[in-house]
C-alpha cells in the first residue's frame, strides 16, 4: 500500500516523516531556516526558504525510503500570513509569523471600537497580533502589498499545496480557524470580518475538511509526480489527532517552540470563554456530511523558544540538549523565576504588552539555576492553561498527553505531574504533530479506515505520577504568580 509522509512546517524548520501502516516511523529528516527580526517584535520568515527546506527534506527521505508513496498529509504553524503572486509564484513580502506583535495597538483598537465581541462570538479567538487577519491587514495597508487579481494569501499549510501542486490554493478548517476571518459555527469566511479588516475575500483559499484529496503533487516533486495530498491540519491540531485524544474531555500539550494545550469538547461549539480559544479540531467526513470537532486551546507563545534564546541571545548553552541534564543537576531553582514573555503572554493572559522578566536572581544564582527555572515556566504556563481550562468545562482533565521536542526531558515532565496533580504521558512516537497530519492522509487514501484504527496505534512510552504533597507546587505556583503579575503590561507605548 505504501508509506505515508508528513511535511511538519515548524516556526523553526522544516521535517519530512515517514510511517508506515501501523503508524511506525520510518525515518524523517530535518532543515532550520533563518528567523528574521527586523524590529523588536516583529518576527519574520522567507516563505521561498520554508519551501526550500521541503523540498530538500522530501529528497533525502524518499531516496532512504524502499516502498511507494501512498499520500501526503501537512501539518503547519498555523497563524503565520504569506501573500504570493499567483502568475510568478513568488512571495509579496516575507511571511509575518504568528510570533510577530507589530499589530498590537491595532487590536487594542479594535476592542475599544467594541469589536471583540464579534470576533469571540465568530471565530472563538481574542483579538491579539497572534493570529492572522491583522497581520494582513497590515501588509495591505503598511507593508507595500498591492491588491490586485493575482494576489493570493494563504497560512503556511496553503503555500506550499500550492507549491506541491502547481496552483491549487486551498487550506482546512483548522487553519482557516486560526486566521481571524473564519466563522467556525458556519464554517466559512466571514464577510463581516473580512470586510472590518479590509481583507479582499478573493484572496482567500477554497476551505475544505481536514481528511481529503487536495490535489497532487507535480513531476518537480521529489516524491514524483501524482502523489495525493490528503491531510491538513494545523500543528497543534494535528498533534491532538496524533495523540488520539477523540473524546470530550481527552486533552494534550505540545512542547515546542510555544505550548500549545487542547482538550477535545465536541461536536458542538461551545461558547466563548475568558483567557481560552475555541478552535476546530478538526472537520472529517461522516455518514451525514462533514463533521466538526471543536476544541478549547490556550496557546503559550514561548516554552522552547526561550530555550533557544538561552542558547542564541544569552549563550547559557550551547546545545538545547544540555537543557534538561543541567535543570536536574540542581534540586530547585534558588527562588529564580524565569516569565518567557518574549513575545507577550497568551493564554490565559492575553496581553501583548507582557515582557519576559528574570526575577530572584542572588549572587548563588547561575546557569543552573536559569536554565531550571526556563523548563519550570513550561510547566507553570501549561498549569494556568489547564486550570482555565477545567473552570471552564467543570472538570478537570485525568491526565495529560504529552509531545513536543522539551518532552524528553523527565525534569519537566515529572515537574508537570506535580503541578497538575495528574499523570502526565509522554507518547511513544514524540512526532504526534506530524504523526496526526500522516493519519488525515492516510485515512482519506484508504490506508487507515478511521480514527479507531488511530487509536489502537497510539502507545505511551512512559507515565509520570504526582507527588502526593502539594504544598510545595502551590507555593511555587503562588511565587510564579507574584512574578507574572509583575511582568503584566510592562511595554506601555509603542
Amino acid at each position: 500500500m505504501g508509506v505515508v509522509i508528513a511535511i511538519d512546517a515548524g516556526t523553526t524548520g522544516v521535517r519530512s516523516f515517514a510511517i508506515d501502516e501501523r503508524g511506525k516511523p520510518l525515518g524523517f529528516t530535518y532543515r532550520e531556516f533563518t528567523q528574521h527580526f527586523p524590529r523588536p517584535g516583529w518576527v519574520e520568515h522567507d516563505a521561498d526558504e520554508i519551501w526550500d527546506a521541503v523540498v530538500a527534506t522530501l529528497a533525502e527521505l524518499v531516496e532512504s525510503l524502499d516502498q511507494p508513496v501512498a499520500a501526503i498529509g501537512i501539518t503547519d504553524q498555523r497563524e503565520t500570513v504569506v501573500l504570493w503572486d499567483k502568475a510568478t509564484g513568488r512571495p509579496r513580502h516575507n511571511a509575518i509569523v504568528w510570533q510577530d506583535r507589530r499589530t498590537a495597538a491595532r487590536c487594542e483598537q479594535l476592542q475599544a471600537d467594541g469589536h471583540l465581541l464579534l470576533v469571540r462570538r465568530t471565530t472563538g479567538l481574542v483579538l491579539d497580533p497572534y493570529f492572522s487577519g491583522t497581520k494582513v491587514e497590515w501588509l495591505l495597508d503598511e507593508g507595500g502589498v498591492e491588491v490586485d487579481e493575482n494576489l493570493l494569501f494563504g497560512t503556511i499549510d496553503s503555500w506550499l499545496v500550492w507549491k506541491l501542486t502547481g496552483g491549487v490554493h486551498i487550506t482546512d478548517t483548522t487553519n482557516a480557524s486560526r486566521t481571524l476571518l473564519y466563522d467556525i459555527r458556519h464554517g466559512e469566511w466571514s464577510a463581516d470580518l473580512c470586510g472590518l479588516l479590509g481583507v479582499p475575500m478573493h484572496i482567500l483559499p477554497e476551505v475544505r475538511p481536514s481528511s481529503g484529496r487536495f490535489g497532487v503533487t507535480t513531476a518537480e516533486i521529489p516524491t514524483g509526480a501524482g502523489v495525493p495530498i490528503s491531510g491538513i491540519a494545523g500543528d497543534q491540531q494535528a498533534a491532538l489527532f496524533g495523540q488520539a485524544c477523540f473524546a470530550p474531555g481527552q486533552a494534550k500539550n505540545t512542547y515546542g517552540t510555544g505550548s500549545f494545550v487542547l482538550m477535545n469538547v465536541g461536536t458542538t461549539c461551545p461558547e466563548p470563554v475568558d483567557g481560552l480559544l475555541t478552535t476546530v479540531a478538526w472537520t472529517l467526513d461522516g455518514p451525514r456530511g462533514p463533521e466538526t470537532t471543536y476544541a478549547y486551546e490556550g496557546a503559550i507563545f514561548v516554552t522552547g523558544a526561550a530555550i533557544q534564546w538561552l542558547r542564541d541571545g544569552l549563550g547559557i548553552i550551547d546545545d538545547a540538549a544540555e537543557t534538561g541534564p543541567l535543570a536536574a543537576s540542581v534540586d530547585d531553582t534558588g527562588g529564580v523565576v524565569f516569565v518567557p514573555a518574549l513575545a507577550g503572554l497568551g493564554s490565559p493572559h492575553w496581553d501583548p504588552r507582557a515582557r519576559g522578566m528574570i526575577i530572584g536572581l542572588t549572587r548563588g544564582t547561575g546557569r543552573a539555576e536559569i536554565v531550571r527555572a526556563t523548563v519550570e515556566a513550561m510547566a507553570f504556563q501549561t498549569r494556568d492553561v489547564v486550570d482555565a481550562m477545567a473552570a471552564a468545562s467543570g472538570t478537570g482533565v485525568t491526565d495529560l498527553r504529552v509531545d513536543g521536542g522539551a518532552s524528553v526531558m523527565d525534569v519537566l515532565l515529572q515537574f508537570q505531574a506535580d503541578q497538575l496533580g495528574v499523570p502526565v504521558i509522554r507518547a511513544a512516537v514524540p512526532e504526534t504533530t506530524a504523526l496526526g497530519a500522516a493519519y488525515l492522509a492516510g485515512i482519506a487514501e484508504g490506508v487507515w479506515d478511521g480514527i479507531d484504527d488511530v487509536a489502537a496505534n497510539w502507545a505511551a512510552d512512559r507515565t509520570f505520577s504526582p507527588a502526593p504533597d502539594r504544598d510545595a507546587a502551590d507555593s511555587a505556583h503562588a511565587l510564579w504568580r507574584r512574578a507574572v503579575e509583575r511582568s503584566l503590561g510592562w511595554e506601555l507605548d509603542d
